[in-house]
């Protein structure tokens, strides 16, 4: 089996071979894959470090011979460095300086503001598991890609017994995952750092994620993990 590796910043990775196709990820500087099948214009890819598939254009990989030990690297923002630019949770060829390293909540706060992006894992734009995914490779833990998945690894923990990084899920009236943020524990309260329109900070209590601002319950609370490395 053949085996890719992106050179770009960020690749979208569609549901169906066609530029019209919903974004359902994207594929980051450095990551590499398996080639599943090959047409005209397009390659579907399992992703070696989650085994996500999809489809990405032709022209925006290279094949590669001889796979080398990949490492990761932390971005405050973009890292301009041989007229590529990187965002966070790309994989490099350098090791991380110890000074570089950062908390898991230090590390999700880099990223607020950026803007929802369903299918997005970067600084210009994120979904939810992406956001979640991408925070906590940078601190040395890989995640599957979508909430669901990343539901099923863990320890449940209940609410009263949350503590900061642990990771929440939210689900639909049917009970379906669709939502994952990271908990933020203080003394007196809990908040959650999650990607709903923005990434942003909202309060975390039994019922779901209560935004301030519009004073309206964003989603409904299903469980708490706690991911250990």
């Amino acid at each position: 089996m053949s085996v890719g590796i992106s050179y770009l910043s960020v690749v979208p990775i569609r549901a169906t071979p066609s530029d019209k196709a919903e974004l359902v990820s994207q594929l980051l500087f450095g990551e590499t894959f398996d080639i599943i099948e090959q047409q005209e214009k397009w390659t579907k890819i399992r992703l070696h470090h989650d085994a996500y598939e999809g489809w990405i254009d032709n022209k925006q990989y290279q094949l590669v011979d001889k796979l080398n030990s990949n490492k990761f690297v932390v971005d405050k923002n973009l890292l301009y460095k041989n007229k590529i630019y990187y965002t966070m949770g790309s994989f490099v060829d350098f090791d991380i300086k110890k000074k570089q390293q950062n908390s898991i909540i230090s590390t999700a706060k880099q990223l607020l503001n950026v803007p929802y992006l369903w299918g997005g894992r970067s600084i210009f734009g994120i979904d939810c598991s992406g956001f979640v995914q991408i925070v906590y490779r940078v601190n040395g833990i890989n995640l599957p890609r979508d909430a669901y998945q990343q539901a099923e690894v863990g320890e449940l923990v209940d609410i009263e017994n949350a503590k900061t990084n642990d990771l929440a899920y939210f689900a639909n009236d049917a009970g379906k995952i669709i939502h994952v943020g990271i908990v933020i524990r203080n003394r007196n309260s809990i908040k959650i750092i999650h990607a709903s329109g923005k990434v942003r900070i909202d309060i975390l209590n039994k019922k779901g994620i209560y935004n301030e601002e519009t004073k309206t319950y964003s989603h409904q609370l299903h469980s708490i993990k706690r991911i250990e490395k």
